[in-house]
């Protein structure tokens, strides 16, 4: 059986809070993600399939994001 671990970094990015500020409305209308920001924690998920989260890293690579 696989890493979990492995299955959840396919499939998520977690960045700091206020990092989508100026693009989460563009990152929600061209990709199928979640974007879940706990209430206790300064994070925000954007959760999608592993495909669309390799686009997605590169959507906010173009747009300055720098990945952890």
């Amino acid at each position: 059986m696989g890493d979990p671990a492995a299955y959840r970094d396919s499939t998520q990015i977690v960045l700091p809070v206020g990092t989508l500020e100026d693009i989460e409305a563009d990152l929600e209308a061209e990709f199928m993600v979640s974007v879940f920001r706990p209430t206790d924690a300064e994070i925000v998920r954007i959760i999608g399939s592993p495909v669309v989260i390799k686009e997605v890293t590169e959507f906010l690579t173009r747009h300055g994001v720098h990945m952890p």
